[in-house]
């Protein structure tokens, strides 16, 4: 297979068979240069049939407090009260420019991931009243 912009699921099966093939290439040879042409042709058809979107803020918030064995009560120190800590993780009020620079330094958190637009929580289904109006 000659390297061609790739379109297809099945162009990409086979770019992939063929870098595979070539990862052993000897550094400044004729198939390293191969190898680093079908990499950026599969890197471009995945980053587009594929993209990785960015995590919600708040899941990455509490991905990073468990991979730190953080509690609620712990992210005072970011939030300054607990009931704040309690209004953002639950979603009823959104990170300030001050709470995304403390998480970003203080859990490491990239700041882009912060700024995000958090999910919405979905709200609970209305109950239908079983009454009839006559």
């Amino acid at each position: 297979m000659k390297p061609k912009v790739l379109k297809t699921a099945v162009d990409h099966e086979a770019a992939l068979a063929r870098v595979e093939s070539l990862m052993d290439a000897k550094p400044g040879s004729a198939a390293e240069a191969e190898l680093e042409l079908w990499s950026l042709l599969v890197e471009s058809y995945e980053r587009e049939h594929h993209p990785i979107h960015p995590p919600d803020p708040i899941e990455a918030i509490r991905f990073r407090m468990e991979q730190q064995g953080l509690r609620d009560v712990d992210m005072t120190r970011f939030f300054k009260t607990r009931g704040r800590v309690s209004e953002v993780l639950g979603r009823k009020r959104t990170l300030t420019l001050p709470m995304i620079r403390a998480l970003s330094s203080g859990l490491r958190i990239p700041a882009e991931v912060l700024i995000g637009e958090p999910r919405r929580q979905r709200k609970p289904q209305a109950r239908k009243s079983r009454l009839k109006v006559a």
